[in-house]
């Protein structure tokens, strides 16, 4: 198989990409998941249907503690409060814990409650039905702060740590860091083994760390040289070590910043000076952190999409009987079309969110090898589709959805969130294709270089090469269609979906032939951009965007075969049905047009107007602007952004400052 980080014409950055990439993923499994089947055209439906299910015995046990849950959330949490405040009191936090909310995921040989993630994702998405901050506080104790312990930790750390993470204890994740966002394998806090052997010393900045003030115990990411034992040669890979607020050179400098939504939430900024962490605190293997971070944020991309459910789920619910009391021009708001229009979208969008969220759950229950692009596409689905029913809500209710008691405002400013952390949306567009698309542009690059001419070679060794070539058999089974594709339009046979019920069998053939189709536009655009596809994100998002309609119209598909199977009636079945069929449609044209704009779009103009645009900026003195604290090539010359009147949370050391901001500082705004 060809690599793609050889692949001649690639820019050294790309290649360069390419290379970290593969590294920081670590070897493709041998079984393929549901999304990296639809690249090749296929459908492994025997990895969404039966729609998965939790035991009865654990569903009665998230059940009840749903129902304790619920009378406490309807009656006693400060949801209001908490957004005016910035602020969730303890008693909230030992409330969860009492609840057995704070320890659902660790096992009950250590004092949680040992329930899987299906069960887990459901509190949270009721959770976030009433306060999002509260929501994002136990995702980030639980999904990366606990989970990474319970699937990485030893007998020893295990037993130390998890009763009282389980019982009384926050944790917190530091991997973000000044200059580390998205790019997570880009640490920049080091760690080395003391001389006596017995510590790791930390030195460097950790940003966005949730409840990191407030935690008893963090997992800290840091680069290590490691040697290579095979080659004798060193490498920076990256470590996790669990590190705790009391541990010398700790500094907490900042608590929390005020922001716009989550505004309970409080992320911390650390900064580690020489600071001594035990050698047994090491987490997993020495330069296997990143595996504990991605491994990690498989579940945290869950839990936010439930925390976004939960909330669309309530905006919707309040929205559509606002437009049946709310009357204008002598009628009810929801008797006018273009206010169907949005009633029925978020009916839908809701109706897919809940399928796509519980279907990877269940992929994550199931311990499928291959998950990472199904809980990436739950991310960016839900974020996304949350944001849109959220949005509708808003208009539907008009004035009155910006007033700060009907809370619909908060659900707007909270659930903004969700389109950036645990992975941008835009780089998990990039992340879905190239991830998703790799062992199949590895075997058209492996054809192409069999038999393919190549503008470098004399037509000798062209000749040469394609002759030898052509009279293997193992190579001209995957040419021939790979030609008649790309080159004439063949498209290989239509996948066929047997497990759905019979009453959808139209809908499983549209299904399919879209699947077909998907793969097939991916070959032609990879062969018309060859290797400048790699810069052309506009052209992976579009084909990352139709996986993830893909996938949901599977997993609604699947989600609605179940009820049917399950002999469900009643209003509520109505409307999920014509949810579940509206979707599909909506889902239908959206793929469509992508494939329309794989060659009928405005990609040169736009990047003509964004060098402009971009031109104009580059004019523009940097002091009139506010600039990353980090900036490689500007730090330190922008403005100071105002914080009169924004409230402050200095840390315990204050006098701590960073590269180039002290929390609360006295400051002018633009001129």
């Amino acid at each position: 198989m060809a690599e793609l980080s050889k692949m001649k014409g690639l820019a050294a950055r790309d290649r360069e990409l390419i290379q970290d990439a593969e590294r920081m993923l670590g070897p493709e499994p041998n079984d393929m998941g549901f999304v990296k089947n639809l690249f090749w055209g296929n459908v492994r439906e025997d990895l969404v249907f039966p729609y998965p299910e939790t035991s009865p015995e654990e569903t009665a046990r998230c059940d009840q503690m749903l129902a304790a849950l619920d009378d406490y959330l309807l009656h006693e949490h400060p949801a209001i409060e908490i957004d005016q405040e910035e602020e969730i009191p303890r008693w909230v936090v030992d409330k969860l814990f009492d609840l057995g909310v704070m320890g659902m995921i660790i096992p009950k040989e250590y004092g949680g409650q040992g329930m899987g993630v299906t069960s887990y994702n459901r509190v949270l998405e009721r959770i976030g039905r009433t306060c999002a901050s509260t929501s994002v506080l136990v995702s980030a104790h639980q999904s990366i702060g606990c989970k990474a312990i319970v699937l990485f930790g030893t007998e020893k750390q295990k037993k130390m740590w998890l009763p009282h993470l389980a019982k009384d204890w926050l944790s917190a994740f530091c991997l973000s860091e000044p200059n580390v966002g998205c790019d997570a394998g880009g640490q920049e806090t080091r760690c080395e083994v003391s001389e006596d052997g017995a510590h790791y010393i930390l030195n460097g900045e950790k940003k966005w760390s949730t409840s990191g003030a407030l935690a008893q115990i963090f997992t800290v990411m840091a680069k290590q040289k490691i040697v290579n034992p095979k080659t004798g040669k060193e490498t920076e890979k990256v470590t996790a070590i669990v590190c705790t607020p009391e541990m010398p050179g700790v500094h907490i400098f900042e608590k929390n910043r005020s922001k716009y939504g989550i505004r309970g939430t409080w992320q911390a900024r650390l900064r580690f000076e020489n600071a001594k962490a035990p050698r047994e605190n090491l987490l997993h293997i020495e330069g296997k952190g990143l595996s504990v971070a991605l491994t990690c944020l498989n579940f945290g991309r869950c839990t936010l999409s439930a925390g976004v459910i939960g909330a669309a789920k309530g905006a919707a619910d309040q929205a559509i009987k606002w437009t049946r009391t709310r009357h204008q021009f002598k009628r009810p708001l929801s008797d006018f079309e273009l206010v169907k229009l949005r009633i029925a979208r978020m009916s839908a969008l809701n109706y897919a969110a809940d399928a796509v969220l519980y279907m990877t759950t269940g992929v994550l229950d199931n311990n499928h090898p291959d998950l990472m692009l199904e809980t990436a596409l739950c991310k960016v689905f839900c974020s996304e589709m949350g944001w849109q029913v959220i949005n509708d809500a808003m208009q539907v209710m008009g004035g009155e959805s910006y007033m700060t008691e009907n809370e619909i405002e908060r659900a707007f400013r909270d659930s903004r969130i969700y389109l950036i952390v645990e992975g941008a949306n835009e780089v998990m567009q990039s992340f879905v294709f190239g991830y998703g698309a790799k062992q199949l542009a590895e075997q058209m690059l492996a054809v192409q270089e069999a038999v393919g001419w190549d503008n470098e070679q004399a037509m000798g060794e062209n000749l040469a090469r394609i002759i030898r070539n052509g009279l293997r058999p193992s190579v001209m089974k995957l040419a021939i269609p790979l030609g008649l594709e790309v080159m004439l339009g063949w498209r290989k046979s239509v996948p066929v979906l047997t497990r759905l019920h019979g009453s959808l069998d139209d809908r499983a053939k549209r299904f399919c032939a879209l699947v077909r189709e998907h793969s097939h536009q991916f070959k032609v655009e990879s062969r018309r951009h060859a290797e400048k596809i790699l810069d052309r994100q506009a052209v992976q998002a579009r084909i990352a965007d139709n996986a993830m309609w893909l996938y949901a119209m599977a997993c609604s598909l699947s989600r609605f075969d179940r009820q049917i199977r399950q002999g469900e009636d009643g209003v509520e079945f109505e409307r999920d049905k014509t949810a579940c069929m509206h979707f599909l449609d909506l889902a239908e044209v959206k793929i469509r047009r992508n494939f329309v704009a794989m060659t009928d779009n405005a990609d040169e103009s736009m990047r003509t107007a964004a060098q402009a645009a971009i031109a104009v900026s580059d004019s523009q003195p940097n002091n009139l602007f506010i600039i990353p604290e980090c900036s490689p090539v500007a730090a330190g010359t922008g403005r100071t952004p105002p914080t009169a009147g924004v409230r402050q949370f200095p840390g315990n050391d204050t006098t701590l400052k960073t590269k180039t901001r002290s929390p609360g500082a006295a400051t002018s705004g633009a001129p």
